[in-house]
């Protein structure tokens, strides 16, 4: 019998480790936690009843995922929702950039920039379901469907900035600026155009959506499903260089620095010396909030929203970016806000409703961003202050506690500069494999990268197979 190891229970290890158990691999998955699914966790200690999730909140690449469509989700469990719309940016004259459900729904609310968005999203939002294994996956391949996916790819070299320039509305660019700066970069910087079109596109196509119940459910139904393929999860099993299990195939679901200090000397040294080079971005500072009826933003879309983006016009955002990647800490940081009790009820305690929340700030930020947040919020939301009746708080440092994938409160697992974006921890066309038979990682400092997809898990199992 074939054996297998899988360490770290994260969305990409459980789905590595339910691809080996398909193929007939006897598979142990090793989670150094005590529960499994690492970005993908929920809580209740606010209140009673009432569900934050711990970090990743709202999953447009996760919906569509290729690999999430061979599990039957509705068996495990596992619901998606949506609210009425996916994401709002606000501005301070109490406009906002919208972002709806569909690409002409969007375009119209646009004015003058209706054409632009059209062109740059409808036929690839058409195309998603085409183009989305090779998009969710090593860059250097050569794809199934090149005419579309290039119609998808030719703009993600670009900086965020450049893109931008395309928009002539205050509200098109702001909202823009918001989702471009997913990719914790600073915004005139090539290539970060590329983690904003693909948040864009894929929730044109399947919804900036939630898990009923709680983001935790994604790591329920894939456990449930590596379960039932009789793959056993082990969790309070920290991996170790002296305690690692010697089985036929070994995938890491950690940081690559992480993995060379397990596996040391037995990695080639110039594989070993890339792993302990790679680079990690900006951190994030997470408070959830505790809020009675809800928050009382400015502007009404942002209260039927699911995401509100916090940050002011394209020139604001873009130099906080560039002030968080200097390692300064700006008065008014980038902070993103999940309502994802409107779109599951369920997540709320009565009139006391759960709020998500997290800045961006510099690597290992040591302060209280607490202040900062409240005030991004409060800026577009008068009032907000008094409504509190909660607060839960994670720094950089227990961000990386709670994950330590998360260095420095890194919740992207790596820098995503144009190098790691592309190859991952280093330059090489298998960016899965190790260099030690048998061994490769498939965290999200792999390609595609972060999100609740699996799809590094897949990529990286289906490898080991094919070497099998």
């Amino acid at each position: 019998m074939t054996t297998g190891t899988v360490v770290g229970g994260g969305p990409n290890g459980l789905a590595a480790a339910i691809t080996l158990a398909r193929a007939g691999i006897e598979t142990t998955l090793l989670e150094a936690g005590a529960t499994v699914g690492g970005g993908v966790r929920s809580f209740e200690t606010l209140a009673p009843g009432l569900v934050h999730d711990h970090c990743a909140a709202i999953h447009p690449m996760a919906v569509g995922s290729p690999f999430l469509a061979t599990i039957d989700i509705a068996k495990r469990g596992l619901r998606w929702r949506s609210a009425e719309l996916d994401c709002v940016h606000p501005l301070d004259d109490g406009s906002a950039g919208v972002l709806h459900r569909g690409v002409d729904e969007t375009a119209a609310g646009m004015g003058p920039d209706s054409r632009v968005w059209r062109s740059l999203f409808g036929r690839s939002v058409r195309n998603f379901d085409a183009i989305a294994p090779t998009m969710m996956g090593p860059m250097l391949r050569v794809p199934r469907h090149p005419v579309a996916l290039a119609e998808f790819g030719m703009p993600t070299p670009l900086p965020a900035a450049a893109v931008a320039r395309a928009f002539r509305t205050p509200t098109a660019r702001g909202l823009w600026a918001g989702i471009a700066a997913h990719t914790f970069q600073p915004l005139h910087r090539p290539m970060t155009s590329a983690i904003g079109l693909g948040l864009i596109t894929a929730g044109h196509r399947h919804g900036w959506q939630v898990a009923e119940g709680g983001s935790g459910r994604i790591a329920a139904a894939l456990a449930a499903e590596f379960e039932d393929l009789g793959g056993r999860i082990e969790t309070g099993a920290r991996v170790t260089a002296g305690n690692l299990p010697e089985t036929d195939v070994t995938l890491f679901d950690l940081d690559p620095r992480q993995v060379a200090g397990i596996l040391g000397d037995r990695l080639p040294r110039r594989i070993g010396r890339a792993l302990n080079r790679f680079r990690h971005g900006p951190g994030a500072f997470k408070v959830d909030f505790a809020v009675q009826g809800g928050v009382p933003w400015t502007n009404p879309d942002a209260r039927r929203s699911g995401t509100v983006h916090l940050g002011g016009e394209f020139a604001e955002v873009a130099a906080t970016e560039r002030e968080i990647a200097a390692g300064r800490m700006p008065e008014r940081p980038f902070v993103l806000v999940g309502q994802q009790y409107l779109a599951d009820p369920s997540r709320s305690s009565g009139d006391v409703h759960p709020v998500w929340s997290y800045a961006h700030v510099p690597a290992g930020f040591t302060g209280d961003a607490t202040g900062a947040i409240i005030a991004q919020i409060e800026r577009f939301a008068p009032g907000f202050r008094e409504r509190i009746v909660g607060t839960a708080v994670c720094s950089t440092t227990e961000m990386s506690r709670y994950n330590a994938n998360f260095v420095g409160g890194d919740i992207n697992t790596g820098a995503k500069d144009p190098m790691q974006l592309v190859f991952g921890p280093r330059i090489t066309l298998q960016p899965y494999d190790l260099g030690v038979p048998g061994m490769y990682i498939c965290s999200a400092a792999t390609p595609p990268g972060p999100a609740a997809h699996g799809m590094c898990g897949f990529h990286a199992a289906s490898r080991a197979l094919a070497k099998l």
